[in-house]
């Protein structure tokens, strides 16, 4: 018997978290009876007055929106970070140990109606969300060491309301999966000189299997140790360290990226379809004086969604106790994801 990728389980390896991924293809011909989850039934409307994220609407804590016509960004009500809190007093037993953690939380909205997420916004429109990212990772990355720029989509993965947004949490330290990150890809420049990810960029414009979808400047794959089932990173084809080192016409190309990506993540199980993304480059704050040429920016789009709109992949059991798996191959992925349309569903059904 010959090895079929396709057919018999097999490890990948993960070189930016020096980490081994499970792959068990066949496990997708298994019978499903497990939960179902539900669609939304109703359709989000274009303006909610009690929903606290539109525009002239009000806020838990009695603040008043304005009547923004674009971005909106503002400090989140209930943050996981505050700037000004005490210090945990420092311990010598090496169980027991505490470190001050001090930052602040954002919440950005992306546009004044609560029905238009960015698959169906304009390239002009994402455009603004891009510079508005921009703007706020240099404010807060003069002082803060991380800042991390994140969607939560769909109340599948936490989202508590339907309103196009992201948050931005700046912290004072640099979380867990950055720091390893900025390991591994330190080491990868030190022996190869050159940093990973352009590197295996270029591997995969040569390959091609797992290539999504391309523009001048950008490049969108489902990475070859990917965990979720249609998990995709965008690329950049010149090396920048930071979202801040986007020139204009880079903007405006990945914005169509996302636009792209997006749409046809939609036109998949024809349904908003919900994930989890951010952008990820090299730490700010005091790492804005130091060599930081092994970090390439990226962006990672982790949506749960395996068979249908309805069945999602669980991460539990052998994922917390053991190490990743995935039900499908990322080749397979991507191939699904590029021959889907880039015109959005409901734009096509509509007479």
């Amino acid at each position: 018997m010959e090895f079929d990728p396709t057919e018999h389980q097999h490890l990948r390896y993960n070189p930016l978290f020096d980490s081994w991924i499970l792959v068990s293809p066949h496990r997708c011909k298994r019978p499903w009876s497990g939960q179902v989850e539900k669609t939304a039934t109703e359709e989000v409307p274009e303006f909610d007055p009690g929903n606290p994220l539109c525009p002239g609407a009000i806020r838990p804590n009695g603040a008043v929106n304005p009547k923004y016509e674009s971005t909106f960004v503002f400090t989140n009500d209930f943050p996981a970070l505050l700037e000004d809190v005490p210090e945990p007093e420092k311990s010598d037993d090496p169980l027991f140990q505490s470190a001050v953690a001090k930052g602040t939380c954002k919440v950005m909205c992306f546009h004044p109606k609560s029905n238009v997420t960015l698959p169906v916004m304009t390239i002009d429109e994402i455009t603004t969300v891009i510079n508005a990212w921009i703007d706020e990772l240099k404010k807060l990355g003069a002082k803060y060491t991380w800042v991390a720029i994140f969607e939560n989509k769909g109340a599948i993965m936490g989202c508590s309301n339907p309103h196009p947004h992201c948050q931005m949490w700046a912290s004072s330290f640099l979380p867990s999966d950055p720091r390893i990150k900025d390991i591994n890809q330190r080491k990868y420049f030190e022996k190869h000189g050159e940093p990973l990810l352009m590197h295996y960029a270029k591997k995969e414009l040569e390959n091609k299997e797992r290539l999504v979808l391309q523009n001048e400047h950008w490049l969108v794959v489902v990475p070859y140790w990917a965990v979720w089932p249609y998990e995709t990173m965008i690329l950049p084809k010149r090396h920048v360290q930071r979202f801040t080192d986007l020139v204009d016409d880079e903007k405006v190309t990945l914005a169509d990226v996302i636009k792209r990506i997006t749409t046809k993540y939609d036109n998949l199980f024809q349904v908003s379809f919900p994930y989890s993304m951010g952008w990820l480059g090299a730490p700010t704050g005091e790492y804005l004086n130091q060599d930081t040429r092994h970090w390439v920016f990226h962006g990672l789009y982790n949506p749960p969604l395996l068979r249908s709109a309805t069945v999602r992949k669980f991460m539990v059991g052998y994922e917390m106790l053991a190490q990743s798996q995935r039900d499908l191959t990322a080749e397979q992925a991507a191939d699904k994801l590029r021959n889907l349309p880039e015109v959005h569903y409901t734009t096509t059904n509509q007479p």
